[in-house]
């Protein structure tokens, strides 16, 4: 007969454990209100992967997040209930319903997830930045050794950097290769946008503007601007991303950079450009509340467009 494993394990290390979950939820403020809000951990939790996810159902929500079935649903009929969470019958399977946060939703979420990336910069920020790397190791390190299974199967994590030499031509291509693959553009949009990236390069303001590149196994996959148009609004530019990193939450993340941001920087407003054909893209901007403010048909790259121009107040 097998001996008990949990015998196996030393009184040291079980205080060891104790003694750093002791420690950890007071320094990021488990046991106080949670981020200052009326929600509860959990709560949040849920809210978190609705504005994440691409219209998960409550089992899979309930699965992944090791929640009681019943405890979930009443949950979910809450924010239903307030209007920040709608459900739709999967074309899959009409027993399951897909659930998607509103616009009203993520406007509350919003705030919260700004003030939890805030507290999370205020507790690295007095490291530098070799311990911050440590630090994010060790974490990892952690959930890959008492997780082995998720971490195996879990897609590589997305790393978004600072633009490094050869990445704006990069990015230039990938506009002009995707857009006139997928939607019959012509070089002239290739054109156009090198022209705002060499504008880029030569006016940046680093202090009021920013550029990430999305990479998956040390490969580009997709990229964001930040503009400064005025001393009060920011211009969200060039979000782009490969056929092969789409559905894993990318453009969503990359938008919310942006306007974590413009945020940041005390911008008043957010105004972006895009096409009444970009259905994806309109979608991520609408979920978190941009608010489609003009639009007018043209003719450009070959093709005749719906221009849109979309704003967001911060």
């Amino acid at each position: 007969m097998n001996a008990d494993p949990i015998k196996s394990v030393t009184a040291t290390h079980i205080k060891a454990v104790r003694g750093f979950n002791r420690f950890y939820t007071q320094r990021i403020g488990v046991l106080a209100p949670y981020l200052g809000s009326a929600f509860s951990l959990t709560e949040l939790r849920v809210l978190y992967e609705l504005a994440h996810r691409d219209q998960p159902t409550a089992a899979e929500l309930g699965r992944d997040l090791a929640l009681d079935a019943g405890y979930l649903s009443r949950i979910l009929r809450r924010f239903q209930s307030k209007g920040w969470m709608e459900r739709a019958v999967s074309p899959a399977d009409a027993r399951q319903s897909l659930l998607r946060l509103t616009e009203a939703g993520y406007q509350v979420f919003a705030p919260l997830q700004q003030r939890s990336r805030d507290e999370a910069a205020a507790l690295l920020a007095p490291l530098p930045a070799p311990a911050q790397q440590a630090l994010t190791d060790a974490l990892a390190t952690v959930q890959r050794l008492l997780d082995p299974a998720r971490a195996s199967e879990a897609p590589p994590p997305a790393i978004l950097r600072d633009p490094q030499p050869g990445d704006m031509g990069w990015v230039v291509q990938q506009h002009g290769e995707i857009y006139a693959r997928e939607y019959g553009w012509n070089s002239e949009f290739e054109a156009l946008v090198a022209d705002i990236v060499a504008g880029y390069l030569r006016k940046h303001q680093p202090e009021w503007e920013r550029c990430w590149i999305a990479e998956l196994d040390g490969q580009r996959v997709g990229s964001v601007f930040v503009v400064r148009k005025s001393a009060t609004v920011a211009q969200l530019r060039m979000l782009i991303l490969t056929p092969q990193a789409r559905g894993r939450g990318l453009g969503a993340l990359l938008t919310d950079e942006c306007i974590a941001f413009a945020r940041g920087k005390g911008y008043k407003k957010m105004v972006l450009w895009t096409n009444s054909c970009l259905g994806g893209a309109r979608d991520i901007y609408a979920r978190r509340g941009f608010k489609l403010v003009k639009s007018g048909p043209y003719t450009g790259f070959g093709q005749n467009l719906v221009g849109e121009t979309w704003a967001l107040r911060l």
